[in-house]
């Protein structure tokens, strides 16, 4: 929409998402945010990740946010008609990474046709997996920020592993340690937690080396911004990390809605919130009885992990919620027995996850520790029973399990090593029992960091304070005479 006669155009943000939901989600929310502080902010999708920006540009009808729909790129080592990493095997995901770079030019060429216009681009923001941007940015002469929908920590993580390329000294020894030796504390993990990007890198070939060179982009770009809270994370964010170009991290979450009644954040529900709330009304008289189970949007849960899990349930008798994919395979007659006996709910599909966790039933949740789970648990104060399977997952747990003694371990088996159904019956029996020795604390510093999370976003909060210093200097770039 064109300013109106006398007023200068409000500064316009160009803004690149990963298609991905649990990457292009907690971005979108991180554009709602600078919108309602006088951005205009072009988002770019394309024709299958179209639909997740519907929502934002309803509740913007001005003009502050709008949608750059375009084709996605065609690339001989990713398959024509996947448009996104929903549905993408994980051998493909650096395909995915390289496939989606060919944006960059066309998205030059639609910013030079705007460059001596009210609509010029004053800055890039975009996803890190985005880092073919950071070149676009400099041939358009403006500043790139990098985002983060991962904990400063994995974030990290993953840039050492690319600027470093550690290697294991026995080639098949999965358990060998890797150190990182310039995060705080030295950490060192086993090489087969490390994420799967990393251990399919092969040294010249043509993907792998794009991939390396989109994540070592990201080292120049101006800023990182991340969807995690000071007191999350205080150790990877109160000095520059070598890791990350030694550049500055914004901590701008938990970028999550207070309440999601409808359900609608990341698409369609298989059911309603309404429905889902209703159903767990039943167990209000048992606050923090019921146990929310979900490996997120990407992972499909191996048959034996699936069964150890259901038998687990079966067996205590724990009251619960699973959200699983549609083609995950349960036991034979475990969806019915679980209806039947009306403590279990299974759900196929995408659940009201936000709805779920905030529901006073709930107090546990099983989860593979993506990290938007991760901040939705935090947020709703619930306990975390962690489970990691890939990807900067077991990052994203140890953080939670030995950092901050907020989450109980259950697996660290990931996806290779599935538990026995014994193992997993003691830890939901033991998790079950309030105030045991063990995990007894777990608990209240899962409560403590709920308040946390809501006091980093409320006004005057560290987040807050980080999205309008953000804002703030976003429109100085579009003030000419700055």
């Amino acid at each position: 929409m064109a300013p109106a006669a006398g007023t200068a155009a409000a500064p316009h943000v160009l803004v690149v998402p990963y298609p991905a939901q649990g990457h292009t989600i907690p971005l979108l929310d991180l554009v709602a945010l600078l919108a309602a502080r006088g951005l205009r902010l072009t988002v770019v999708v394309t024709p299958a990740t179209a639909p997740l920006l519907s929502p934002l540009l309803a509740a913007h009808p001005e003009g502050a946010v709008r949608a750059l729909t375009l084709p996605f790129p065609s690339h001989p080592a990713f398959p024509a008609g996947v448009e996104s990493a929903k549905g993408c095997p994980p051998a493909l995901f650096g395909a995915l990474i390289v496939a989606f770079s060919g944006l960059r030019g066309p998205l030059l060429s639609w910013a030079r046709a705007r460059s001596d216009t009210p609509d010029r681009v004053v800055a890039v923001l975009s996803d890190f997996f985005c880092g073919w941007t950071q070149p676009l940015a400099a041939e358009l002469g403006v500043p790139r920020i990098a985002f983060s929908s991962s904990a400063a920590y994995g974030t990290a993580v993953l840039h050492s592993l690319l600027r470093r390329l550690p290697q294991r000294e026995d080639e098949g020894d999965d358990e060998c340690s890797i150190a990182f030796p310039d995060l705080p504390g030295a950490p060192a993990f086993p090489w087969r937690q490390l994420t799967m990007l990393y251990r399919t890198y092969e040294e010249g070939d043509e993907v792998s080396e794009a991939v390396r060179s989109n994540f070592l982009w990201n080292l120049d770009c101006s800023a990182f911004v991340t969807n995690t809270f000071l007191r999350l994370e205080a150790p990877y964010l109160e000095a520059p990390l070598a890791d990350l170009g030694f550049r500055p991290v914004r901590a701008v979450g938990p970028l999550a809605p207070e309440a999601d009644a409808g359900g609608s954040r990341g698409g369609d529900t298989a059911l309603a919130a309404a429905d889902l709330c209703a159903w767990l009304d039943r167990f209000e008289a048992e606050e923090g009885s019921v146990l929310y189970i979900s490996f997120g949007s990407m992972a499909v849960l191996q048959p034996a992990h699936a069964a150890a899990l259901a038998a687990a349930l079966e067996r205590t008798g724990a009251a619960f919620v699973w959200a699983v994919g549609p083609t995950v395979v349960l036991p034979e007659g475990f969806e019915g027995r679980a209806a039947a006996g009306g403590r279990g709910k299974v759900i196929r599909g995408w659940a009201p996850q936000v709805a779920a966790l905030r529901h006073r039933a709930v107090g546990r949740f099983v989860t593979h520790c993506g990290w938007n789970s991760v901040l939705e648990a935090a947020a709703a104060g619930v306990t975390i029973l962690a489970w990691p399977m890939t990807a900067d997952q077991f990052v994203n747990a140890r953080l939670l399990v030995d950092d901050l003694s907020v989450a109980v371990p259950v697996c660290w088996g990931g996806l290779a090593v599935a538990p026995s159904a014994d193992e997993l019956v003691r830890v939901l029996e033991d998790t079950m029992i309030v105030g045991k020795k063990e995990w007894g604390g777990v608990e209240a510093r899962a409560r403590e960091l709920a308040e946390q999370a809501a006091a980093a976003v409320g006004e005057g909060g560290s987040s807050w304070k980080e999205v309008e210093e953000l804002a703030r200097e976003l429109r100085q770039l579009g003030n000419p005479s700055r």
